[in-house]
């Protein structure tokens, strides 16, 4: 196991009714306050006139930056870092999913930096501070709440890439299962996908970290476990529950300790994202399994043995590639429980821009698990479709 660092600063009120611990917090963190957020859903839900009551109440005035997309871009950032300017913002409060939190974090940053906030994204070591993030969590996928990583798009060149810094992590986050009772079925599916990538990334790594691959495991075995049971009875409190804190602890660095590596299929996804706009967790549900296909070998078979009779329960053999492939099966079977398409070509996605988008992903995989070309990259690509 390798040297590392542990620190997780934020602070989790996990539970029913935990939103009223906002009329401390905020006034906390100062008195205006650039509120983050998507559509419509949290008018719809109350939790959009719950806060207003709320920062009313603590002395807090609000600021609001609306319509932040599912794959947030570099040009509503610039809208949020403005708002905050003209109105001397002196925290951010994000109410929704990963799309509206990593938004918010790029737009806290930005707030403290002179230059354009796409120089934050591809340079991440500028960032020296940033304004206080709070969240309000209603998307159980991306573990946002609770990392120093963002993900943001650039439509003007087509990329999509992640940053980070120990500035982004939220200082304090709010986490009500009962916010998720009305996320759809394909949203629901989606971060369950999201979170059991997040845990195969670390997952398959090269140093041995046991202890932390038991913790992925674990959070594998809950998603597998609860993740139907959420869509088949959305307001199942403890299904919805223990899907909201795998999502946090998936990618809150723990499983990331003492064996760090760059990340495979997230690279690989973030392009078909940046193009076409694609579901995250869609995108990573139906190429994960090809990519597996593809790394499968001598030298990595363990580890997928080990995956296929831990999580899925396949039986022990000596022919170690046949358990690993029956694995990679189940895995596949179980995103079809979820009503994940395992197609690319079903959202409309060809060939076109694979050649340029298997370049920018293979330039990220140089120490991925296992290193992939440009050509390597097209064939997973051309395998999910």
């Amino acid at each position: 196991m390798d040297n590392f660092e542990f620190y997780i600063p934020t602070r989790v009120y996990f539970g029913r009714g935990q939103i009223e611990q906002l009329k401390h917090e905020l006034p906390a963190y100062g008195k205006r306050v650039l509120l983050v957020y998507g559509g419509g859903s949290i008018k719809r839900s109350g939790i959009y006139d719950t806060v207003g009551a709320i920062a009313k109440e603590a002395g807090v005035e609000l600021f609001e930056l609306s319509g932040v997309e599912s794959n947030p871009t570099i040009k509503t950032v610039r809208r949020g870092v403005a708002l905050c300017r003209e109105h001397g913002v002196d925290a951010v409060l994000a109410i929704g999913g990963g799309s509206v939190i990593d938004c918010s974090k790029v737009v806290a940053a930005g707030n403290c930096y002179d230059g354009d906030p796409w120089d934050l994204v591809i340079h991440p070591e500028r960032m020296e501070k940033a304004l206080p993030i709070l969240t309000v969590l209603t998307i159980a996928a991306t573990g946002s709440e609770m990392d120093h990583i963002a993900v943001i798009t650039n439509e003007e060149t087509n990329d999509k890439l992640g940053t980070r810094n120990p500035v982004l992590r939220p200082k304090v986050s709010i986490l009500d299962p009962t916010y998720t009772f009305t996320v759809n079925a394909f949203q629901t599916a989606s971060g369950v996908a999201d979170i059991m990538s997040h845990a195969m990334e670390s997952y398959f790594a090269k140093s041995e970290a046991k202890l932390q691959d038991y913790f992925a495991e674990s959070i594998l075995r809950v998603c597998v476990e609860f993740g139907k049971k959420a869509l088949d009875t959305p307001d199942d409190y403890e299904a919805r529950a223990n899907i909201m804190w795998a999502s946090s602890w998936a990618i809150n660095d723990t499983l990331k300790l003492g064996h760090m590596i760059q990340w495979s299929v997230h690279p690989i996804e973030h392009q078909l994202s940046a193009v076409y706009n694609m579901t995250h967790g869609v995108g990573l549900a139906i190429l994960t399994p090809h990519w597996m296909e593809h790394v499968l070998s001598e030298e990595t078979v363990d580890k997928f043995y080990e995956l296929a009779v831990t999580i899925w329960k396949v039986p022990e053999s000596e022919d170690k590639f046949a358990v690993a492939k029956e694995g990679i099966e189940r895995l596949k079977k179980f995103y079809r429980t979820l009503g994940i398409s395992e197609h690319l070509a079903d959202f409309g996605i060809d060939e076109t821009y694979f050649e340029a988008m298997a370049g920018k992903a293979a330039a990220q995989l140089a120490t991925a698990y296992k290193p992939l070309t440009k050509e390597e990259v097209i064939e997973i690509y051309r395998e999910s479709l």
